[in-house]
């Protein structure tokens, strides 16, 4: 059997390495054709100038389908970010946040990696409100989220857990580790006043380390964090 067939990589090839496998002699014959017709098993008899002209509208109607696809999931990508971030912050918001450390708890369980959540509060950030304005409240906290942010790996992660209380998720981090990253944090956080046109104000803020815990509930966890910054703030007040 002598089968003659149009070649166009990559589907004649293919098609060509079956036949003669199955132990058919194939001649191939040089036409100029686009790739759309042996992928349809076009032959060169069918190429007629209206054939050939209706494959290459096609072929551009499936290309320009490509191109709106792969804008949607850049759009969809690009939306799905900004649903995470914080409203006036650079950084996370509470429920992205938590959604992060859900991961983490479930690489800690399969890995038995530590990890550890840090939860700030700022102290006397009413009196920054009242004293110079809610502009300049959202000012202080744009400068506390990015001097955490400016601090931490990049394996880290910042978020914003609503009002003036931050929280940072410190990956491969036992509790000692997270302890002592706490404070350095603390202290990048208060080491310069933030300005307001002519006046500044100095910043104060508490700290509470929780580790996670394999598998542990991320509301939880972070409650517990939270819970240990109040107990050092009292401390601290006392």
């Amino acid at each position: 059997m002598k089968i003659t067939g149009a070649r166009t990589e990559p589907f004649a090839a293919i098609r060509k390495r079956a036949l003669v496998r199955a132990g058919a002699q194939v001649a191939v014959r040089e036409v100029s054709a686009p790739d759309s017709a042996a992928f349809l098993g076009l032959t060169e008899v069918d190429l007629t100038p209206k054939v050939i002209e209706a494959l290459q509208t096609l072929m551009t109607e499936i290309e320009d389908l490509r191109n709106e696809v792969s804008a949607l999931k850049l759009r969809l990508n690009e939306a799905q970010n900004l649903a995470d971030m914080d409203a006036l912050t650079p950084v996370l918001n509470r429920r992205a946040f938590l959604r992060e450390m859900k991961r983490v708890a479930a690489f800690a369980q399969r890995y038995g990696s530590p990890a550890s959540v840090v939860f700030f509060d700022l102290d006397g950030f009413k009196w920054v409100n009242d004293r110079f304005g809610h502009a300049a409240g959202d000012q202080a906290l744009k400068a506390v989220a990015k001097r955490l942010q400016n601090n931490v790996r990049e394996s880290d992660i910042v978020g914003r857990m609503g009002g003036d209380e931050f929280a940072v998720l410190l990956a491969q981090a036992d509790r000692e580790t997270a302890l002592t990253k706490a404070r350095a944090l603390a202290d990048a956080v208060m080491g310069a006043p933030v300005e307001f046109g002519e006046w500044s104000a100095p910043l104060h803020i508490s700290y509470g380390v929780r580790e996670i815990e394999p598998g542990a509930d991320p509301e939880a966890a972070l409650a517990e964090a939270d819970a240990a910054m109040f107990m050092r703030k009292r401390k601290a007040v006392a």
